[in-house]
């Protein structure tokens, strides 16, 4: 069976004697590897401030409590996504509003994010989800309209860009996950991009209890709220390693989804997905829409292809639907949309197989 999703875990020659010289280094928490990771990381990135955490999840606490909001708030964020995007937003105890998505991407709707702000919202939330960047620019346009700061979710984009930028440079914000099954993995664990000093310098006293690494306990005075949210020195090993090859990990999926786009492009029933003007996808999945989707996934698993939509819309999580609302967009795309492998495994034959499969109907 092709694989939808595959952990990609360096070749042992490379990861064991690596591991074993820092499982007996006599250092194995937060130390000078996870400076190392940072570094590179930021380096990749192209600017700002990266804070590495345990998870994705920390990192989308983290961004909350940076942006302000607080008990009571409100932050609006996208029912397609995968479910931490928004327990997060329970986790500092605002409210979550939903904003349609947009059905040509199934993305968050900027139109429908500007009709739902209100005296209470404090923070946007948006989600480039299964690597298709969202509308940047009119996002962008909203935030600076309304003066309120947008958290972009990039768990599913490492290396999506905008105008040529990767995702983690175009809002104040941007999370990327490194848990088992994405571009990159740590085995588990994320990374905050910050682009303020200040808030960042912030962002590490949460991250740790509210203390300051850089004094000793005696000389520290907890004066915020802080938590165990730091990575080690053993997943962040691991995330060297990957940085090492992320270009090239990278450029297959990219490579693999574009193939995908040409040869599916004109096949009847399907309809793929409209891209916004200077983007690129980082096709963590392969996303189309399609009619007719139960037979459509049925014909693909029968030719051992694995095909699914993978994610439950998170309103019909009850402690998730804090605003109930009637999203015609969303009930649209999501009874369409399906995902494929596109991955670093989908070899070129896997991916002409894919297509022959397709074209013969289902």
């Amino acid at each position: 069976m092709l694989q939808l999703i595959k952990p990609l875990i360096p070749a042992k020659e490379k990861l064991f004697p690596k591991l074993e010289e820092v499982l007996y280094s006599g250092y194995i928490a937060q130390g000078n590897v996870v400076d190392e990771f940072e570094e590179k990381f930021q380096r990749f990135i192209g600017s700002g401030h990266s804070l590495s955490l345990n998870s994705g999840t920390a990192a989308l606490h983290i961004a909350l409590i940076l942006a302000g909001v607080e008990d009571g708030d409100e932050v609006i964020s996208t029912s397609l996504t995968a479910e931490p995007t928004n327990v997060a937003i329970k986790m500092v105890g605002a409210k979550i509003r939903w904003a349609d998505v947009d059905n040509n991407t199934g993305n968050i709707c900027p139109k429908s994010i500007e009709k739902n702000l209100n005296k209470r919202t404090k923070a946007i939330i948006v989600v480039d989800y299964a690597g298709i960047p969202v509308d940047v620019k009119s996002i962008q346009l909203i935030s600076e309209k309304y003066n309120i700061p947008v958290i972009q979710d990039a768990a599913h984009a490492l290396g999506a860009k905008y105008k040529g930028k990767r995702t983690g440079n175009h809002f104040p914000f941007t999370v990327f996950s490194f848990q088992a099954i994405k571009h990159m993995t740590t085995i588990d664990g994320g990374m905050l991009q910050i682009q303020d000093k200040d808030l960042y310098e912030k962002a590490k006293l949460i991250r740790w209890f509210g203390l300051d690494k850089s004094k000793t306990r005696a000389d520290n005075n907890i004066q915020i709220q802080g938590f165990k949210y730091h990575m080690n020195n053993i997943n962040a090993t691991i995330g060297l390693l990957q940085l090492e090859d992320v270009e090239a990990v990278l450029a297959t999926y990219i490579a693999n989804g574009k193939y995908l786009d040409e040869q599916l492009k004109d096949v009847e029933d399907i309809e793929l997905i409209q891209y916004y003007p200077d983007t690129e996808s980082s096709y963590w999945f392969y996303t189309l829409k399609v009619k007719r989707r139960a037979a459509f996934i049925e014909k693909l698993m029968s030719n051992d292809i694995m095909a699914a939509d993978v994610h439950k819309r998170n309103d019909l999580h009850d402690y998730l639907n804090d605003h109930p609302c009637v999203l015609p967009n969303l009930d649209k795309f999501y009874s369409e949309f399906v995902h494929l492998p596109c991955g670093y495994w989908v070899t070129e034959e896997d991916l002409k197989k894919i297509v022959t499969v397709i074209k013969t109907g289902w």
